[in-house]
């Protein structure tokens, strides 16, 4: 019989304070590995220097903090070729010493079992070295982990043997490698917790065997399980990671019908262990009790996935698995001692069960992790969420006269009323009975925000002022969330963001009123950051990130529709240059065509409106002739913009980049696409439409994200030329400060002034108290102000001021307004036949028109005041007929729910593959753009 081959694996991350004795152990075995492998997550305490002096440069691999064990055994073996057809991988953590004849003790339960694929040794603890850890790991139908040992049991020969088992840990594991590659190895969605399980439970339905052999020895810290180290695998709590993946497992590998049972029974005891949790006053557990299960039910598709893969041999294997589970009244006696604990005053047991049977020891001087200031520290201090509550306090500084108000409103803002299911009713309704009567497609940004205020309560106020007032911390959050596979100095990104948050094209926005641009600002750097997954290459993320920039771009487009054409024109031009995404590209341009189709289909007949955004278009909100300084600078023109010079520091920094010799593509296409956003702004801002000149701030929004991508990418540079000295390291000092002045004069600038613009938070309700108590048959009140609208029995609603109408209508009330402000008489008649009852004049109220609707005989003062007037008509009124709905009204709402339902799912993250992420950042992505502009030549 040929002598087995060994390749034994070494896993580290952070675990120094422990790898010291496993490497000696490893070393010191009787019967030593053929062959030594290293792998280190991007440990910061020395952990790869250990590796490397004990196995050699050469068998060392670094990987990213965020890989899993399973990835990281998986890229281990993609780079060692197989030695035979019986080698065994020996799988060893950090924080897991084995015992000198371990190696040995279990290649020798192998050679008497040819049926065993995968063995482990017994654990023990690493610092109370009698006590029992695991012997062989069992689960329930809950996926409570259970390993057959009482607490604290100590170690006595009492379960040694040579046990069938259903699975045991990875620390100190030795699979046979074929059986690794035939099953799949660790699944990386585990990336900790139940990946041993799960492994096991797959070996098994393979028809191999699982082994524990108590005379193979390690002693196991269990680091992470007992939070002596921190977890940089998943950002959920290691509580909630456990319980969700023992819910995945046993839903992923049960049959059908036994599957549907532990469901069933996960579903009703986490909601009772939630209960119990909560009234014994344990948050904490309660929430990572019902996030836990909340992860396994919607998602769904993600179930079935591993479900499919796991179809092989689950029905014949559960056979003899099912004898192997946890028997079934066990379940219903932890239920008991849970009950039982709470009424005797104690916590109720943890129900998910510990990583091991161990429990925790109050004399360990690990189990708290030395240097860790706790989680809520921890997140308070990383750099993203530092720049967004910075941000946060900018803003509510600098907005600190629109807080606090009963209604926000004023500019392009309609005041917000009514709540969330208003804004639903009026965009399913199918005739309008607002203003003079609409049959016409609701703005599809009613049905975004009548989401938007469901999220926040049926609270439309709410809604819009997190998107409108919160828009510069959104921003910074969305352009430090989108940059971070772009721009790698996390410095550097801070920068970024911070930078395009500030732009004036966010303050202007905010100062008068402008929804759109605010939600266009906001998820700008989403489309530039989705789009570079589009162009990476990669079909099946490529693909997901077509669904999900063509559905935010559907999105951006019904509160601002020129976002659409500015990004067909780029997305066009991507699809010549990168002629492998194609497909994608059509994916992301075609679905905002679809959902968004009957709407658009009305732009057509007026294509001016192409130009507009959601709210008012009021010709106070433009500057009519916008200085050409003030485009180069980023500035849009109107209220509440800080002077050119304050993102001048930006604009000379992007002028710097272009003397660097390296880098000239990524820096021509920087400045290309901020070329391609100031021009479209200059066109923009010379078109006039409904008797107004178009506001430029989407298509400078555009180009104020290729200057800011353009600069960050570009800023390692200055550290290279500072480290030169002398006139480079004066230079880069320079235009570091310079870049710098930007964020810094804008912040500075918007806290001094404040937010100076129409947008008010305690805006005036349009329609008179009096006026909205008389309307009780139908009647509307015509409403005079600079010009004139018509109102329904109240203030209008988000989008219902946009609704076209009928020229013929509209013409005939525009007559019978200038003729009863002229003083021409007979035209009340006309008012009464278009449903018109009362007429309200806004304040101040000349005296001259007060005068001319007193002498109208048609009409009678109700009431005249400093708060305006109001004169009712003593002619018949008529009461608005209901217009005929199209047929395709109701059925076509629903084709779009379901179509944005199907969008989403299609553009939801996938499983993550073993292998190594791979996403070309902007430096790669231009480096294919110019060989295929070569190319093409």
């Amino acid at each position: 019989m040929s002598r087995p081959y060994v390749t034994a694996i070494v896993v580290a991350h952070d675990g120094a304070r422990w790898l010291g004795e496993t490497l000696r152990a490893l070393v010191n075995q009787s019967r030593r590995p053929d062959r030594v492998a290293g792998v280190d997550n991007g440990s910061r305490d020395g952990s790869a220097d250990l590796l490397a002096q004990a196995f050699g440069r050469g068998n060392l691999i670094s990987l990213p903090r965020s890989t899993g064990f399973g990835e990281s055994v998986a890229e281990v073996l993609a780079k060692l070729p197989p030695a035979g057809s019986d080698e065994w991988i020996w799988l060893l953590h950090d924080d897991c010493a084995p015992d000198r004849r371990a190696l040995e003790a279990l290649l020798t339960a192998a050679a008497q079992d040819p049926k065993a694929a995968v063995l482990g040794p017994k654990l023990l603890d690493w610092l109370d070295r009698r006590r029992l850890l695991e012997v062989g790991v069992t689960v329930g139908r809950t996926g409570r982990r259970e390993t057959g040992l009482e607490p604290r049991e100590f170690d006595q020969g009492q379960h040694d043997g040579t046990h069938d088992v259903l699975s045991v840990s990875t620390a100190g594991m030795l699979i046979r490698r074929d059986v690794w590659e035939r099953v799949g190895g660790l699944d990386p969605f585990f990336p900790l917790f139940r990946d041993d399980l799960d492994l096991c439970w797959r070996v098994r339905n393979a028809g191999h065997k699982v082994l524990n052999v108590t005379y193979a020895v390690a002693w196991h810290a269990e680091a992470a399980a007992r939070r002596r180290r921190r977890i940089t695998v998943s950002g959920d709590h290691p509580r909630r990671l456990d319980r969700r993946n023992a819910i995945f497992v046993v839903m992923a590998n049960l049959p059908f019908g036994a599957m549907l049972w532990a469901l069933l029974r996960n579903v009703l005891g986490s909601a009772f262990r939630t209960a119990l949790f909560v009234v014994s006053k344990q948050p904490a557990n309660a929430l990572d009790e019902m996030v836990a299960m909340a992860s396994i039910l919607l998602h769904p598709f993600r179930l079935l996935r591993a479900r499919r893969a796991r179809r092989h041999g689950r029905k014949k294997g559960y056979i003899r698995i099912k004898r192997l589970m946890t028997p079934r009244g066990a379940a219903w006696r932890r239920l008991t001692d849970m009950v039982q604990s709470f009424l005797a005053g104690e916590a109720p047991v943890d129900s998910t069960g510990r990583h091991h049977h161990a429990t925790p020891s109050t004399e360990d001087e690990y189990e708290v992790v030395p240097a860790d200031t706790g989680a809520v520290k921890r997140f308070l201090s990383r750099p993203g969420v530092v720049l967004m509550l910075a941000l946060t306090a900018v803003a509510l500084v600098a907005e600190r006269s629109l807080l606090g108000g009963e209604r926000l409103g004023g500019g392009a803002l309609v005041p917000v009323t009514g709540g969330a299911g208003d804004l639903w009713a009026f965009y399913t309704e199918g005739f309008h009975d607002i203003g003079l009567g609409s049959n016409a497609w609701a703005p599809p940004y009613v049905a975004v925000l009548a989401a938007l205020s469901t999220l926040a309560f049926g609270k439309t106020w709410l809604a819009v002022s997190v998107l409108l007032l919160g828009s510069v911390p959104l921003a910074g959050a969305t352009a430090y969330l989108a940059t971070r596979h772009v721009i790698p100095a996390v410095p550097a990104r801070a920068w970024a963001a911070g930078t395009y948050a500030l732009l004036p094209v966010a303050t202007g926005a905010i100062a008068a009123g402008r929804l759109g641009t605010a939600v266009v600002f906001v998820l700008v750097p989403l489309y530039a950051s989705l789009g570079t997954v589009v162009l990476s290459g990669e079909r099946r993320r490529a693909r997901r990130a077509a669904w999900a920039l063509g559905l935010l771009l559907a999105v951006g487009t019904a509160f601002a529709p020129l976002v659409y054409p500015l990004f067909a024109v780029l997305g066009v031009l991507a699809a010549v240059a990168f002629r492998g995404v194609v497909t994608s590209m059509a994916i992301a341009l075609g679905v905002p065509l679809v959902l968004l189709f009957p709407w658009l289909a009305g732009l057509v007949t007026s294509p001016g409106k192409i130009l507009l955004e959601a709210g008012l278009h009021d010709p106070a909100l433009v500057d009519a002739a916008l200085a050409p300084e003030s485009l180069l600078a980023l500035s849009p023109g109107g209220p509440g913009l800080p002077p050119f010079w304050v993102t001048g520091g930006l604009v000379a920094a992007a002028l710097a980049a272009l003397l660097m010799r390296r880098q000239r593509m990524i820096v021509a296409i920087g400045w290309g696409i901020t070329l391609y956003g100031v021009l479209a702004a200059i066109l923009v801002s010379r078109v006039t439409v409904e008797g107004a000149r178009a506001w430029p701030g989407v298509p400078l929004a555009f180009a104020g994200t290729g200057l800011v991508v353009l600069v960050g990418l570009t800023a390692h540079r200055l550290a290279e030329l500072r480290a030169g000295g002398g006139l480079r390291r004066l230079g880069a000092m320079a235009v570091a400060a310079v870049a710098f002045s930007t964020p810094l004069l804008a912040a500075g600038y918007w806290i001094a002034t404040g937010v100076r613009g129409p947008l008010v938070g305690d805006a005036p309700d349009v329609l008179p108290v009096l006026a909205a108590a008389r309307t009780t048959h139908g009647e509307r009140t015509l409403v005079i102000k600079a010009s004139f609208t018509v109102l329904h029995g109240r203030t209008p609603l988000i989008g219902e001021s946009e609704l076209p109408i009928a020229s013929e209508a509209r013409t005939r009330l525009g007559t019978a307004v200038e003729g009863l402000v002229g003083g021409r008489g007979g035209d009340a008649a006309t008012l009464g036949k278009l449903g018109v009852g009362m007429v309200a004049v806004a304040p101040p109220v000349s005296a001259e028109l007060a005068r001319t609707l007193d002498s109208q005989p048609s009409l009678a003062r109700m009431s005249l005041s400093e708060a305006g007037g109001l004169w009712r008509l003593a002619e018949p009124v008529v009461r608005v007929p209901a217009q005929p709905v199209s047929a395709l009204h109701t059925p076509w709402l629903w084709t779009q729910a379901a179509l944005v339902l199907v969008i989403a799912v299609l553009a939801a993250p996938g499983r993550r593959e073993s292998g190594p992420e791979t996403v070309e950042t902007p430096p790669a992505v231009a480096a294919r753009m110019a060989v295929n502009v070569a190319g093409g030549r």
